[in-house]
């Protein structure tokens, strides 16, 4: 890691904040409100985001629900790219495709609207937090089904105590898996 990189993690841990026993006792929450309140940290992780769009060849950029959306639409601006929303099912208007995966307790569907990929596009998947990787990893199907490439996914932080980075490297097909921070 340069010591330029280095500085971007220390900078964007430091703007994390641990919450205890939230959203319930046992949990150790990672709020990272008080890094978007920060205009400093917050275009260091932008900058950082765009950098690996660039870096992989991204030509559009999914943000996932709801977090994502708030790092995703940024990178995009600063990219120069498209943003695509990936929403819970029956939020986007439209034809849309969805995706059923896998939580602890149940399943949930995502949706993308039809239109807003296409065979050439190169997809980057920007989220806030690497958890157990299921929504990422329908993420990847609907880029997929739509005929779009996947460029990577990038996320702010990892939690690598939890299975989300081997549960998403088959569906990766060797696209990179990029964490600015692993907690």
């Amino acid at each position: 890691m340069t010591a330029e990189a280095q500085d971007v993690t220390e900078l964007l841990l430091s703007r994390i904040r641990d919450v205890p026993d939230y959203p319930k006792p046992g949990v150790l929450f990672k709020d990272i409100t008080p890094l978007l309140a920060d205009p400093e940290a917050f275009t260091a992780l932008t900058d950082a985001l765009a950098g690996l769009c660039s870096a992989h060849g991204a030509t559009k950029i999914v943000g996932l629900e709801a977090r994502g959306f708030i790092l995703a639409a940024p990178v995009a601006v600063r990219a120069g790219l498209g943003f695509i929303p990936v929403r819970k099912a029956g939020k986007l208007p439209g034809a849309t495709l969805r995706q059923a995966y896998e939580l602890e307790y149940g399943t949930a569907e995502i949706e993308v609207h039809a239109e807003d990929l296409a065979a050439g596009d190169r997809v980057m998947v920007i989220d806030d937090v690497l958890a157990t990787g299921g929504t990422a990893e329908a993420s990847i199907e609907l880029i997929r089904r739509a005929g779009a490439e996947v460029a990577g996914v990038a996320v702010l932080m990892e939690l690598g105590f939890l299975p989300g980075r081997a549960r998403l490297e088959p569906a990766l097909s060797g696209a990179p898996l990029t964490a600015l921070i692993t907690v």
